[in-house]
C-alpha cells in the first residue's frame, strides 16, 4: 500500500465524527491494505510495535522538528518549526503546511516524487528504533530527514504524527478489535479473545483475514510475550459482600506490578509490559529455583528489609530504574515475589478458569512467594484480615470474585481495592483496650461514641490504620484521661475527639447508640475540637 494511500484514509476516519462510521472507514482501510495489513493496524493507532513490544522509537520532539527542518529546505530552521507549531497547536498540521522534497533525489529530474509505501516507513522507522551507539542521532535525524523528503502534505501530516506517537484520528483498540471484526466477517467475542492473549493488533488481523474465526481460536497466550494487566477499580467491602457470594480476601501490597514469563528462560515484564528482567536479578533466581514447567504468573515485587518487612515503593522504584550496576542495588535494596495470579501453565490458558482455579494452580506451582490470602463472607473477619495487613506494613487489601475470569486490560467489578473512606466522622473517645504482643504498653483499641442531649452514646470501636508510633502518641494523650481500668479494658473521660472513616452505617444492637460503624478508620485526632463540638447522634441517624 503506498503511504500516500494511508494517508487519505486517516484523514478521512479523522473526519468523521461518528462512532459507528468510523469503523467502517477503519474496516475499509483494513480490506484495502493487502500485504501490509499488519503494519496498518499499528499504524492507524499510532503504533509502529505491537502493543507487547516495549521496544520504542527513542524520537524526541527535538529531533522530530530538526528533521523536518532539513527536508523543509535550507531556509528553514527547528526554532521555526517550532514557531510554526505554537501557532497551529500540532505537529501534523505543521508538517503539512511545508513543501518536502521538491528538488531533492530523483523527483528533480522525474518531476515527481518517489512514491514512498507503507511497508518503506515501517522498514525505515524500525531501523531508526535500532540505532544506537556512537553516531546513532545523525543516523536517526538523516532516516527521518529522507522519509520527510518523500512525502506529500498528507502524508508529511501523518507521518509526524506517528514518529512522535500523537496520531489522534479518533481510533483507539476498540475501534480495531470492530473493525477487524467487520472488516473479515468474524465474531467480535472471538476477536478480543484473540486480542487479549496476544497483544498484537497487527497478528489478529491478518489471522481474521486468512484464516477466520478458527484462526482466531488457534491464537493462544505465549510465554514471553506480555499480555495488559487486569484491573481493579475501587470498591468496599460491603460493595464485594452484596454482590458476590464471598470474596478473596488479599494483601495490598506497596509495590510494583510485574508479570513473570518462564520457560527456558524467565523473563519480568512490569505493568507497562516493559521488559524489567535485567533489574530484577533475585526475582529470575526464585523463579528458577521454583518453578520446572513453563508457567506464566501475575504478581507484586515489593522491596523489604532485613527483617523481610515491607519497604515504601519508592525504595522499589530505586530498582525499576537501575539500569547500571545492578549487583550494588541489589546488596541496597532487596526485592521478593508476591505472586497472586496463574495466567497459564505448561501450555494450557487459564484466563476463562475461575479465579479459584487459578489459585490452585498457583498454589501447585509455588510453595513461597505467594500473596496471601483469605476466601471470606464474613465482615469481621476481613476486618481482621486487613488490620493484619495495615499492621505488617501493607497498605490494605484486594477483593476478588472467587468466580472472576481474568480479562487483561479490563478494570472491571471483580476485582476491587478497598477504597479510602468516603465519609468522615467526628466521635468521642471514652473507652480503650490495651494492645498484645508488641503493643502490649499502648491502647490500641479506642471505644468511640456520639454526642447527645444526656450525655454520650457508643456507635463502635476503632484499631485500623493507626501505626505503632501513632498508637505510642495516642496512648500519651488518653492517659490523663483514664478514669476506670478493668483488666485489658479502661474507662476515660469524654474529652479527646478522634475523626474516623467508615464504609457505613448500620443498626447494630452491640452499642448503646442502637449503630455500629461498618469497617471504622482512625483518621486524626481533632485537637481544635472539644467533646462538645462532636457529631451527633441525630447527625449520624440522618445520614443513614
Amino acid at each position: 500500500m503506498e503511504f500516500a494511500a494511508f494517508a487519505a484514509h486517516a484523514s478521512a476516519i479523522e473526519a468523521e465524527p461518528a462512532d459507528l462510521e468510523t469503523v467502517a472507514l477503519v474496516a475499509e482501510l483494513f480490506a484495502e491494505s493487502g500485504d501490509d495489513l499488519p503494519v496498518v493496524a499499528r499504524f492507524v493507532q499510532g503504533r509502529v510495535f505491537p502493543a507487547h513490544d516495549s521496544t520504542k522509537l527513542d524520537i524526541g520532539p527535538a529531533l522530530c522538528y530538526e528533521a523536518i527542518a532539513r527536508a523543509a529546505g535550507q531556509n528553514v530552521t527547528a526554532a521555526d518549526v517550532e514557531d510554526r507549531l505554537a501557532d497551529r497547536g500540532e505537529i501534523g498540521a505543521v508538517a503539512a503546511s511545508y513543501d518536502f522534497g521538491g528538488q531533492q533525489g530523483l523527483s528533480a529530474f522525474t518531476g515527481g516524487r518517489d512514491k514512498l509505501t507503507v511497508a518503506e516507513v515501517d522498514t525505515e522507522l524500525r531501523s531508526l528504533a535500532a540505532a544506537e551507539g556512537a553516531g546513532s542521532e545523525e543516523t536517526k535525524l538523516q532516516t527521518l530527514f529522507g522519509l520527510f523528503n518523500r512525502c506529500a502534505a498528507d502524508e508529511a501530516k501523518y507521518l509526524a504524527r506517528l514518529v512522535l506517537a500523537e496520531m489522534r484520528i479518533g481510533v483507539g483498540e476498540g475501534t480495531v478489535r470492530d473493525a477487524i471484526a467487520e472488516a473479515f466477517a468474524v465474531p467480535i467475542e472471538e476477536t478480543e479473545r484473540a486480542l487479549q492473549v496476544s497483544n498484537d493488533y497487527g497478528l489478529v488481523a491478518e489471522t481474521a483475514r486468512d484464516e477466520g474465526e478458527a484462526g482466531l481460536e488457534r491464537i493462544h497466550l505465549e510465554v514471553g510475550r506480555p499480555v495488559q494487566a487486569m484491573l481493579a477499580q475501587a470498591g468496599t467491602v460491603t460493595d464485594a459482600l452484596d454482590s458476590w457470594e464471598a470474596a478473596v480476601v488479599e494483601t495490598k501490597y506497596d509495590g510494583a506490578r510485574v508479570q513473570v514469563h518462564a520457560s527456558e528462560a524467565v523473563r519480568l515484564y512490569s505493568r507497562n509490559m516493559e521488559d524489567v528482567t535485567d533489574a530484577l536479578p533475585e526475582v529470575v533466581e526464585f523463579v528458577e529455583a521454583e518453578l520446572d514447567v513453563p508457567a506464566i504468573l501475575d504478581g507484586e515485587v515489593v522491596a523489604v528489609d532485613d527483617a523481610g518487612d515491607p519497604l515504601p515503593f519508592q525504595e522499589i522504584l530505586k530498582r525499576f530504574r537501575r539500569k547500571h550496576d545492578i549487583g550494588r542495588a541489589r546488596e541496597e535494596v532487596t526485592v521478593e515475589l508476591r505472586a497472586f495470579d496463574c495466567l497459564h501453565v505448561d501450555g494450557e490458558d487459564l484466563l476463562s478458569a475461575p479465579l479459584d482455579e487459578r489459585h490452585a494452580r498457583l498454589d501447585d506451582l509455588l510453595d513461597v512467594g505467594r500473596s496471601e490470602r483469605l476466601v471470606s463472607d464474613d465482615p469481621d473477619e476481613i476486618e481482621a484480615f486487613e488490620q493484619a495487613a495495615l499492621d505488617a506494613g501493607h497498605e490494605g487489601i484486594m477483593l476478588k470474585d472467587p468466580s472472576s475470569r481474568y480479562t487483561p486490560g479490563n478494570r472491571g467489578k471483580h476485582w476491587l481495592k478497598r477504597k479510602p473512606d468516603v465519609e468522615t466522622l467526628d466521635l468521642v473517645v471514652t473507652g480503650a483496650e490495651w494492645g498484645e504482643g508488641r503493643r502490649a504498653s499502648f491502647l490500641g483499641t479506642f471505644l468511640l461514641a456520639a454526642r447527645t442531649d444526656d450525655g454520650y452514646e457508643t456507635i463502635g470501636k476503632v484499631a485500623t490504620g493507626i501505626t505503632d508510633e501513632r498508637l505510642a502518641e495516642l496512648t500519651e494523650l488518653l492517659d490523663p484521661h483514664i478514669v476506670r481500668q478493668e483488666g485489658q479494658t479502661v474507662d476515660i473521660r469524654p474529652e479527646v475527639v478522634f475523626e474516623v472513616g467508615y464504609e457505613e452505617i448500620q443498626q447494630s444492637p452491640t452499642y448503646s447508640s442502637g449503630y455500629a460503624l461498618r469497617f471504622p478508620r482512625f483518621v486524626e485526632v481533632r485537637e481544635e475540637k472539644s467533646a462538645a463540638d462532636a457529631d451527633t447522634l441525630e447527625r449520624i441517624e440522618r445520614l443513614r
